[in-house]
């Protein structure tokens, strides 16, 4: 299949389960999330209606940045950050989805602040509790949303989630579950430079259940790409 029959295939899943859930599928946010595939494949991906690309690794963001690959589409972050990359993605990337510490939080102020820029960020749960993800776990939400108060340079968009590898994409339910009630906790409270709009989970492997638990930002590969070639890195 071409990348915009797969696109197409992906829409028509995306509008069933939002409507399925009883949401608006214009709500639905996709990104594509393009790693290992060169820039004429996103290239090839917007002009197939891809609206928002998302790249894990910093070095190859930005060598497709450089080659144009992004023109026509918005740019977002969603691979784990490390502070001493931050100057290479704030800024270019209009939304980073895996802010996982309070001193990540402060490196991308400070970057923020030299260009004078505000940076939109999500908060990134460690859902499963898993010692090999990073992440904020549920209880320590409260307070990294209090310093965000005190950071002029960013704004929180909402929050993002990798739950366990399962091998069913159902399996991820409860964690998703989860996932919408953290959202609705601190929806209502207010902080500044907080703002409770966006739940980014689900892949390729689960984005329909995802939705039905309440994810609007998907991020998905394979389905749109295909399988990846590690081989091009």
């Amino acid at each position: 299949m071409s990348i915009k029959e797969r696109l197409d295939e992906v829409n028509a899943r995306i509008r069933r389960a939002a409507t399925e859930a009883g949401v608006d599928p214009e709500s639905i946010i996709l990104v594509g999330a393009s790693k290992t595939n060169d820039a004429s494949r996103v290239r090839e991906a917007i002009a197939a209606g891809l609206k928002v690309c998302g790249e894990n690794r910093v070095q190859e963001m930005l060598e497709k940045e450089g080659q144009g690959a992004y023109e026509g589409a918005e740019l977002h972050f969603i691979g784990h950050l490390q502070k001493n990359k931050v100057k290479n993605v704030v800024g270019l990337a209009s939304l980073i989805h895996s802010v996982d510490s309070l001193s990540l939080m402060d490196e991308i102020e400070k970057q923020a602040a030299k260009l004078s820029l505000v940076q939109d960020v999500l908060l990134e749960i460690n859902i499963g509790r898993e010692e090999a993800k990073s992440g904020f776990f549920a209880e320590d939400l409260p307070a990294a949303l209090e310093k965000v108060s005190s950071l002029p340079h960013i704004r929180v968009r909402g929050l993002m989630a990798v739950p366990p590898i399962c091998a069913n994409g159902e399996e991820n339910r409860p964690y998703f579950l989860a996932m919408k009630q953290l959202f609705i906790d601190n929806m209502g409270k207010k902080y500044d430079n907080v703002y409770m709009d966006f739940m980014s989970m689900g892949m390729s492997g689960d984005f329909e259940t995802a939705i039905a638990c309440g994810a609007n930002m998907i991020r998905l590969g394979s389905v749109i790409f295909g399988a990846r070639d590690y081989s091009r890195n």
